[in-house]
């Protein structure tokens, strides 16, 4: 495989890097070559997380170039909106509804786009859009910090992610520890069943 790259988006405390994490952990354990970076907005939590995952023999550099990204995970709506740059009409955005307004709308009094205003700015850049409520499924799998991995279980069943749903479990048991693993697998399956059912 040549390259396949993923961009997630969101904000501090979503647990992006660990998704992130768990997307290149699983790539080593399946042979492949990857890339994973951090990039950082205001490292507090609620300030922007970008990380870059890049998987396949031509993934040399961490960093993805503008309207190269094979998906956007979007785990936010406005942080998904600031990284469209990567997409192009070949891009999956894959995004999650719930809003976490950034302070500096708040700050400066600006009201939060509706629904439909972000949903238009995508679709100037691709038609592909799977949006869900990953809170309501990590709650279902019985922890709300769990939103990252119902995200990651949607981008496995949506895009042609080159890797099997048994080494991202694999990477999972590796990376949360055994008392949550259950929980994060629940979520995984939830984000993956989700979206096949849409597809069906």
């Amino acid at each position: 495989m040549r390259e396949f790259n993923i961009v997630l988006a969101g904000v501090g405390g979503q647990g992006i890097l660990l998704a992130a994490e768990v997307l290149g952990t699983a790539a080593i354990k399946e042979g492949l070559n990857v890339q994973v970076s951090e990039i950082h907005g205001m490292a507090q939590r609620g300030g922007a997380v970008v990380s870059h995952v890049r998987i396949g023999e031509k993934a040399m550099s961490a960093t993805i170039l503008e309207g190269h990204a094979n998906v956007l995970l979007g785990f936010e709506p406005i942080e998904t909106l600031r990284n469209l740059k990567f997409a192009s009409e070949k891009t999956t955005v894959i995004m999650n509804e719930e809003r976490i307004t950034p302070p500096e709308l708040t700050a400066k009094q600006i009201k939060y786009p509706s629904m439909e205003e972000i949903m238009e700015k995508i679709h100037c850049f691709t038609k592909k859009v799977i949006v869900l409520d990953a809170a309501r499924l990590a709650k279902k799998a019985g922890n709300i910090l769990t939103e990252n991995v119902v995200l990651i279980g949607a981008l496995a069943a949506a895009e042609k992610l080159p890797l099997k749903n048994s080494s991202i479990i694999e990477a999972l048991r590796e990376l949360v520890p055994a008392k949550h693993l259950n929980v994060n697998v629940k979520a995984f399956k939830f984000g993956y069943e989700t979206v096949k059912k849409g597809q069906d």
